[in-house]
């Protein structure tokens, strides 16, 4: 079963290391992918704004091009959702550029645009700082998983930011964002939207899932959440392994709550630290055979890829 992954961190550890995507010691590399039967990936340019800069940003993007270009008879870049049928039909993998972080905007929207000419076609609003766009649930300095802001949300350069995203075709990401975040995104947008790697937080409490609320909210947008491997995020007070069996009982929840065409993946893969069944994205089958006796293969087909591509083409422009 192809699939399409909305969350991984590869591309910025490769930055650091200064590895090449083609083999790795990281969750994703070429092979890796191939052998997952990789049809899409999200790479994230995750800037941890207390310590770094947009200049950090610009040149994580650069190297991503470079890596890119290097492997261009395996994966190629997508901007548009054509691109992604042009690639299956050319055997390509399909790589897509987004931000965890949208700060790195430096408070500026014409700073968005340029973002968006340079690929971005996703953008995760906060991580685990408040920015100039609105305020996370974690706290980046205490570190609390379990702490829930009701209170503050988007700023009103957050609103701007929202809707001038969707004048563009950026799919909004909510992960990360406060719970009062997430509903204002509502208010402000009316294309779908998503939460790229987040899960249920009627089984795992932690602040970085959605609530059962959420998730209806977002299925009746038309939005989909991407399934994150992170053990503390798939069952509580766990930091040591995320088990298949785990996970699929939060794709059930979730599907029982929003409905099928609101679940997908959103590995996490390289921002996560503890060991995974699904030890990277080779073994990206193993939960599609754990799923096989809950689901239809039409059903299956939109866990692992279809609910994704669906917000892509009623986004992207």
């Amino acid at each position: 079963m192809k699939y399409a992954d909305m969350h991984c961190d590869t591309v910025t550890k490769l930055y650091r290391k200064q590895e090449d995507l083609s083999e790795n010691n990281c969750h994703v590399d070429i092979r890796k992918m191939q052998q997952g039967q990789c049809l899409l990936q999200n790479f994230a340019i995750f800037t941890k704004t207390d310590v770094q800069d947009s200049s950090f940003t610009h040149q994580a993007i650069d190297y991503y091009y470079e890596q890119l270009e290097k492997n261009r008879h395996t994966i190629r870049p997508v901007f548009c959702y054509e691109d992604i049928l042009e690639n299956e039909k050319n055997g390509y993998i399909s790589a897509v550029l987004t931000l965890e972080d949208g700060g790195v905007v430096d408070n500026d929207l014409d700073n968005l645009n340029r973002y968006y000419e340079r690929g971005v076609r996703m953008i995760a609003l906060t991580w685990n700082f408040p920015n100039g766009i609105g305020y996370p649930n974690v706290d980046g300095k205490t570190r609390s998983l379990y702490r829930i802001d009701t209170e503050h949300g988007l700023t009103d350069f957050g609103i701007e930011y929202v809707k001038r995203m969707e004048e563009l075709g950026i799919v909004v990401d909510v992960s990360h964002l406060s719970d009062k975040g997430f509903y204002d995104v509502l208010e402000h947008t009316t294309r779908p939207f998503v939460a790229s790697h987040s899960n249920a937080r009627s089984i795992c409490k932690v602040a970085r899932n959605l609530t059962d609320d959420m998730i209806r909210k977002l299925s009746e947008r038309g939005g989909v959440t991407g399934l994150n491997f992170c053990s503390s995020f798939i069952e509580d007070h766990n930091e040591k392994m995320t088990l298949i069996q785990d996970m699929v009982r939060h794709i059930n929840h979730i599907v029982e709550v929003g409905g099928i065409g609101c679940i997908g993946l959103g590995s996490d893969f390289d921002g996560i630290g503890n060991d995974l069944e699904i030890r990277d994205a080779s073994g990206m089958q193993l939960l599609y055979e754990a799923l096989k006796e809950h689901y239809s293969e039409e059903d299956l087909e939109k866990i692992f890829y279809r609910n994704v591509l669906r917000v892509y083409k009623e986004v992207w422009k």
